[in-house]
């Protein structure tokens, strides 16, 4: 199947999501400009009027112009929390350069001569400028509306990662999943709508006399109306969820909750490092997390039973390419030293002390070996390289920790790291290209993800976590000639959290008690 084959695919079947995603990617660039508009324009009147301050404003306004997108929301997201808030702040602040710019060059343009003229007929300095230096104006303000749109529709597509909806929701799912079609269906009507916003302003800035000024007032009652498309597809229910992109489209993830448990909860889209934090303050109810999180007994959360088994065994092991095996042949048992020496309890506690108490992941893991007898100082380590990835969370770098301190304590080889290597496709093709030479993977995701079996296997497997690792390892082996060695020792699965005091009060302690909640909600 082709990707344009995938994408039309991809569309139909998320037909309503697109229409809400889009929607809302319209309202929030046009709320952003309604704002932008009603504090540029009168500062830049103002700079026209007091020159002397004009490189204060739009220094500042520079500055913050060049601050990346996603430190901006870094920045506000302690302040104003999750939601609209940060993002639509952040897209108005990018507005305001342009139009500030824009409004002082086009009033800087009108003719001084006509201006005298006008004092001369007996005009007041409020309708020269509402009756003459505005009109002739408009066509520069206009282009730097035009520009400010143009950027913060792109912008707006992070604002997905804040919960705040859009289109960007498709781009960071497909970025986390690797799959380019999901990646292209929020990215093309994104392009879209900066294209169609840059056309139509291009229209009304090239009008000219009383149709420029006509069209001017219809824009200014245009924008609000289309700001108003934000709040309207906005979803209302009892209780409300926020779900990486990655949980959203993996098939173990909200799909197969769907499929089993008819799961569809009210739910928004948010980085993977800002769901615990939102369930925490209540901005969210519901989130997907881990089951050795150590968060979870920090913000005094519930982990919902998955009664019904939907998610597979998720059984932590290192992941080794055969070939890097045969060059060092020592490294298999030196990595087996950690077998069986992390239950889910432990790995809990490991976490916690990351994840809470901030401590560095190479201390919690120089701390582990050391009460395990596993420890010991580093070699000299004037052999080969050993390459280690991880993904982009606070386990994964402790297992990567660990795994490095044994290899230099019990080895002479040397150890490079590379952390943060993204979603679970993204380590398993570095892996496979030989970019790293291993990395710890969970079982289910390693079936699911990767190998992604039929329906009828993945029922005959079933929850036995033996049969899971069985099957995993027989097809890694033949298929991409990689190894799974012995598990570390816990499970790490997959969870859906709530805080537990709100659990308590609904009364929801599984995931199919939530679902009948949810039925009930919507009747």
């Amino acid at each position: 199947m082709n990707i344009l084959t995938e994408l039309f695919t991809f569309w139909q079947a998320q037909a309503d999501k697109l229409g809400q995603q889009t929607l809302q990617h319209i309202g929030l660039t046009a709320l952003a400009l309604v704002l932008g508009v009603g504090a540029g324009v009168p500062l830049g009147v103002l700079l026209s009027r007091r020159p002397g301050l004009a490189p204060w404003v739009l220094g500042g306004a520079g500055v913050l112009q060049t601050v990346p997108s996603i430190a901006l929301l870094g920045f506000l997201i302690p302040v104003l929390g999750i939601g609209y808030r940060p993002a639509l702040l952040a897209l108005f602040l990018y507005s305001l350069l342009p139009i500030i710019r824009n409004t002082l060059a086009g009033l800087r343009g009108v003719d001084a001569a006509v201006v005298d003229a006008a004092r001369g007929l007996g005009l007041t300095e409020g309708q020269i400028l509402r009756q003459l230096e505005l009109p002739l104006a408009l066509p520069v303000l206009l282009a730097g509306i035009r520009t400010a749109a143009v950027i913060n529709v792109g912008v707006a597509t992070l604002a997905a990662y804040v919960a705040a909806g859009g289109l960007g929701e498709f781009i960071f799912g497909g970025i986390a999943l690797n799959n380019p079609a999901m990646i292209l269906a929020g990215a093309i009507p994104a392009a879209g709508l900066a294209l169609l916003f840059d056309a139509a302003l291009a229209g009304v800035q090239h009008l000219t006399g009383r149709r420029l000024v006509r069209a001017g007032r219809i824009l200014l009652l245009l924008l609000p109306l289309l700001a108003g498309l934000y709040v309207l597809p906005r979803a209302t229910s009892k209780l409300l969820a926020g779900f990486s992109p990655e949980f959203v489209g993996r098939s173990d993830g909200l799909p197969g909750l769907r499929r089993t448990y008819g799961l569809r909860p009210a739910s928004v889209v948010l980085a993977p490092a800002l769901v615990y934090e939102a369930v925490r303050h209540g901005d969210v109810d519901l989130i997907d997390g881990y089951s050795t999180d150590g968060r979870i007994r920090a913000y005094d959360l519930q982990v919902l039973r998955d009664d019904r088994h939907a998610f597979p065994p998720y059984q932590a092991a290192p992941v080794v390419r055969q070939q890097t095996l045969r060059a060092h042949p020592e490294l298999a048992a030196v990595l087996g030293r950690l077998a069986g020496q992390l239950s889910d309890s432990v790995m809990t506690e490991l976490n916690y002390r990351v994840d809470y108490r901030h401590e560095t992941p190479r201390a919690v893991a120089e701390s582990f070996l050391r009460r395990r007898g596993l420890w010991h100082p580093a070699q000299l380590g004037n052999g080969a390289t050993i390459k280690l990835g991880s993904k982009i969370f606070g386990e994964q770098y402790i297992l990567l920790e660990l795994y490095s301190a044994l290899i230099r304590g019990f080895t002479n080889l040397q150890v490079e790291a590379k952390t943060g290597l993204g979603g679970t496709t993204i380590c398993a093709e570095a892996l496979r290209t030989g970019a790293i030479d291993m990395y710890p993977e969970y079982t289910g995701t390693g079936l699911l993800v990767v190998l992604q079996p039929s329906a009828a296997l993945l029922d005959s497997l079933g929850p036995d976590p033996a049969a899971v690792l069985n099957y995993v390892r027989h097809e890694y082996r033949r298929r991409y000639h990689l190894e799974w060695l012995a598990p570390i020792g816990f499970n790490n699965t997959y969870a859906l959290l709530m805080r537990r005091e709100q659990a308590r009060k609904l009364g929801i302690t599984s995931i199919s008690e939530l679902s009948a909640f949810l039925g009930s909600s919507r009747k």
